[in-house]
């Protein structure tokens, strides 16, 4: 282990630290002891993770030892755990995925730092109980409510003995880690992991955990007041922080949601005897009842501008909305607890739609949430930040630069295929014949041409597999022999394609895994999308990764109305701010834009993963000659 003091902070690093990670543990540990926010931005391969648990953990185990000796100057007889369990701030981990935070708990094992710590994860996930398996989503979570009120589940009476358990949790371990644990000792790890984070000094979470004010909420073991809060791959808060705040609410939904409050109806009516606590409750369903339909009749009598355009109006206009229902400040703690009684009976018994829809378009509303909480310190941090426009007045920036010399890594825009045909991928040109045919033609010679893995991203699911169907059916032009495209790709490498559906992923990367070490094989190829699970904090280090292709641009689609109307918000919003001379001003097409190349700079940043490491990047759309990708 190699020590540095950092600003009177003495941090073990298990490397010989590049200039570049001092510089970015400074500003790690200058956040924490001015208890402000940052938003630091490290480029893929500079150890950016590692960095950022070392100087937190160092600067966290510093300012226990520095209480500690004040403590004891001032003899006031605290014992020492008790000392450290008050003074010491709990920090909070987040990613975006657990395959992401799986990583980051790797990089703590290869540390000297050994912190009480949990990972929290879903039910879906961590429950082991064979009756609440069989249900997904919020189903397993209502089944898990029905096991324990019956106390009809051991795994979690179990827990209760957890404390005895004296060798798990003494290194880190990620959430698989923690599954294994409770099906071997016959302990809920979901209600393991909640009864350590109690406890814990550093906590391992997805975003949702701290963004979605329930699930805070449920967070019952953590102070708020001096927490860390550290949200890695942060190029995703933004989105996440919106979706947050937003609701999508269908017209099938609300049928089903009256069919279901019948049946409760039904269900409370039949109880036996029928007492007026039972006429109560029919009463209280019946209402629910009378104001869905409401809102059904209300839903369908909006007049719409136009098929495409919906209805749209401020966001204060759904206060208005609901009123009409009589859903108000005043009424809805009432309702709200009406529908989980009626959740909670329906668990025990196992045309043209349309949808009303609340979107927030400021994320900082919901990072606002933290500083009325008392948050001490919120790092952000990410390899593709930039750029970083109306953030950057407002919070701590580090841009570091990279630790890769220029003759590491190839970068080249390819404007045409190989028969000299324009390769782009835009909405009126991604389904023509000819454009697949350049394309593929194009990755058949990067195929023979590059060693080992081969990463090449699509724009969208859809155009991957649309290219792939028409690759298996055409061949080569000019070809004198009858050879698909796609037969002529396999012979140069195996390919892999990315899964739509999340539970297939980890087969896929097995998959692409076991192909590379094979010795017969001349490299593996993986087809991915952009914004999907391959393009997301994944490491291809070395062979794994020698080229990373990217066909098209990512744009979202402009008529998709949560797009069009956050492009005309930040439109308003610019012409606004315009009148503050130092204000930064963003607007929807430099939004829009900046959407699209960050997606670009995540998938760019699957190769070139530490110093030593080469590669190629290569752009095969003529657009790139002209999109400044940061």
């Amino acid at each position: 282990m190699h020590t540095y003091d950092i600003r009177g902070v003495s941090v073990e690093f298990p490397f010989e630290a590049y200039d570049c990670q001092i510089v970015y543990m400074e500003k790690v540990i200058q956040a924490l002891q001015n208890g402000s926010r940052a938003l630091l931005e490290s480029p893929t391969g500079t150890g950016k993770t590692l960095c950022l648990l070392c100087a937190t953990l160092a600067w966290r185990e510093n300012l226990s030892v520095n209480r500690r000796r004040i403590s004891s100057q001032d003899d006031v007889g605290e014992s020492e755990s008790q000392a450290e369990c008050c003074d010491r701030p709990k920090i909070i981990y987040t990613s975006r995925t657990h395959s992401q935070l799986k990583q980051v708990i790797r990089e703590l094992k290869m540390t000297n730092y050994r912190p009480k710590m949990t990972v929290l994860g879903s039910r879906e996930q961590l429950c082991i109980h064979t009756d609440a398996q069989v249900h997904h989503g919020r189903a397993r979570d209502y089944a898990c409510h029905s096991l324990r009120k019956k106390h009809a589940c051991s795994h979690y009476t179990r827990v209760s003995d957890f404390s005895k358990q004296q060798s798990f949790g003494k290194d880190p371990f990620d959430i698989e880690d923690l599954g294994r644990f409770g099906k071997i000792n016959g302990m809920c790890p979901y209600y393991v992991s909640r009864d350590l984070h109690k406890k814990a000094d550093i906590i391992f979470a997805p975003y949702n955990y701290v963004i979605d004010k329930k699930k805070r909420q449920s967070l019952t073991g953590i102070s708020w007041n001096e927490t860390i809060l550290i949200f890695d791959e942060a190029h995703n808060v933004p989105s996440m922080c919106a979706d947050a705040s937003s609701i999508d609410f269908h017209s099938h939904d609300l049928t089903t949601c009256i069919s279901e409050v019948k049946h409760c109806i039904h269900l409370a009516s039949n109880k036996v005897p029928l007492e007026k606590s039972v006429e109560k409750e029919c009463d209280q369903y019946g209402y629910i009842k009378a104001v869905l339909l409401k809102l059904k009749v209300e839903m369908n009598e909006v007049v719409l501008d136009s098929e495409e355009l919906g209805f749209t109006a401020d966001g204060l206009y759904i206060y208005e909305f609901l009123s009409k229902m009589g859903l108000t400040f005043d009424t809805f703690k009432t309702i709200n607890d009406n529908l989980d009684n009626a959740v909670l009976l329906l668990q025990g018994n196992i045309s043209t739609s349309r949808t009303l829809s609340w979107w927030c378009f400021n994320p900082g509303l919901t990072m606002q949430e933290f500083s009325k909480l008392g948050v001490r310190s919120i790092i952000l941090t990410s390899g593709t930040l930039s750029p970083l426009n109306s953030f950057a007045a407002e919070l701590n920036l580090l841009e570091n630069p990279h630790v890769v010399s220029p003759n590491q890594v190839w970068v080249g825009v390819v404007p045409n295929g190989p028969s000299g045909g324009l390769l782009n991928s835009s909405f009126n040109n991604r389904d023509s014949l000819e454009y697949k045919q350049e394309l593929g033609n194009a990755i058949v010679n990067f195929s023979r041409i590059v060693p080992d893995g081969l990463l090449v991203f699509f724009p969208s699911y859809y155009l991957m597999d649309q290219c792939i169907k028409c690759w298996k059916k055409m061949g080569h032009v000019n070809a004198t022999q009858q050879s698909t495209i796609w037969a002529r790709i396999c012979r140069n490498k195996e390919p892999v394609i990315e899964p739509k559906q999340s539970a297939q992923f980890a087969q896929a990367i097995n998959d692409y895994e076991a192909k590379l070490q094979k010795t017969s094989s001349t490299g593996v190829i993986f087809f991915a999308v952009c914004r999907g699970k391959v393009s997301e904090g994944l490491d291809f280090a070395d062979k794994a990764g020698r080229a990373v292709v990217i066909t098209g641009v990512p744009f979202a689609m402009r008529n998709d109305p949560k797009v069009r109307l956050r492009r005309e918000y930040l439109d308003k919003q610019a012409i606004s701010q315009k009148k503050h001379k130092h204000c930064q001003v963003l607007t929807g097409e430099e939004w829009y834009l900046q959407e699209a190349t960050r997606a670009v700079n995540q998938a760019v940043g699957r190769v070139i993963r530490h110093r030593n490491d080469y590669g190629a990047i290569i752009f095969c759309d003529e657009r790139y000659l002209t999109i400044c990708v940061y």
